[in-house]
């Protein structure tokens, strides 16, 4: 929204980006601008066929956007050229050569400003030709062969009337621009970006995560996952043969206190028996004689339950 800003006087401001690097890699200047028309396509309301648009963009040097360019890729921004006018929204492509940008674009452009071709090759001749052939005739004049004759600030015009159908091409003088037609030095750079109504907003870089980048945190995330579901497994694995082992370790405990008390019965057992038995030969000794005997055959029967 920044691109909308207008003063008190319902002016609006000229935003230059500095695409000095981004001329060097066309397809990511080509990716930028698909970008940037399918937010604005996205974002703005639609506002139908304005008297004056919102905001206007101008590629300079276009060509740079479609050298290399995938079919894919200018097919999309054909569509994006074709419907973004709809939100208010003006594109103009500027290039040296009209024989640069695709017809398919070409055609969506509906106000042309022409300046002077020379025609020194047959390719320069070529796209005299294809320029002239794009505009609507104007009866008093031939294009082909005014594209040729105009001078420095002269161009041919022809823009869309109030039902957007284009009028016949015009031959008028361009208003020079009010500014240095040469390259600002740095410093002269850094001075107009500070008095800027942006200024502070957009110094700090920032590096947000590449499409290369979120693969690689996604296949990390996947590993982590596949590592942590084994470690898990391994985990209750080893829980179940703890488990296992422990109930295996308390069977033997048992069984092992149950043959302690059984010998420890067999034990008590014998050790009565002995007892007994000394009491009964210590008695016996005792007592003597066949009478003797009977009292205690008859105790001990009587304690084991035998006559």
């Amino acid at each position: 929204m920044d691109f909308l800003q207008t003063d008190s006087q319902g002016r609006g401001n000229i935003n230059l980006l500095a695409a000095d690097k981004l001329m060097n890699t066309p397809k990511l200047y080509a990716t930028f601008l698909l970008w940037m028309l399918s937010e604005l396509f996205e974002q703005l309301p639609e506002v139908g066929d304005l008297d004056k648009p919102k905001l206007v963009f101008f590629f300079d040097e276009a060509h740079l956007l479609f050298d290399n360019a995938s079919p894919a890729l200018q097919e999309k921004i054909e569509q994006v050229v074709r419907l973004i006018r709809s939100k208010g929204v003006g594109i103009y492509f500027v290039t040296q050569n009209p024989l640069d940008l695709p017809e398919s674009v070409l055609g969506q452009l509906g106000n042309r400003v022409q300046h002077a071709l020379r025609a020194f090759t047959p390719k320069d001749q070529k796209a005299v030709k294809t320029a002239a052939e794009t505009f609507r005739a104007n009866p008093e004049f031939k294009v082909d062969q005014v594209i040729t004759e105009l001078a420095v600030g002269e161009a041919l015009i022809s823009c869309l009337d109030e039902k957007g159908i284009p009028q016949i091409v015009e031959r008028g003088w361009v208003m020079p621009p009010h500014s240095s037609f040469t390259p600002i030095s740095l410093e002269e750079r850094k001075a107009l970006m500070q008095q800027s109504i942006v200024a502070g907003i957009y110094e700090q870089p920032v590096d947000r995560d590449s499409a290369h980048e979120m693969l690689q945190n996604k296949v990390a995330e996947r590993q982590q996952q596949a590592q942590a579901a084994e470690l898990a497994k391994q985990q209750s694995k080893e829980q179940e043969a703890l488990a296992k082992q422990q109930i295996k370790e308390q069977e033997r405990l048992a069984r092992e206190q149950q043959k302690e008390a059984e010998r420890a019965a067999k034990q008590r057992e014998k050790l009565t028996q002995d007892i007994v038995g000394t009491f009964a030969k210590s008695a016996a000794r005792s007592l003597g004689g066949s009478t003797g005997q009977k009292i205690v055959r008859g105790l001990l029967g009587s304690l084991f339950g035998r006559k």
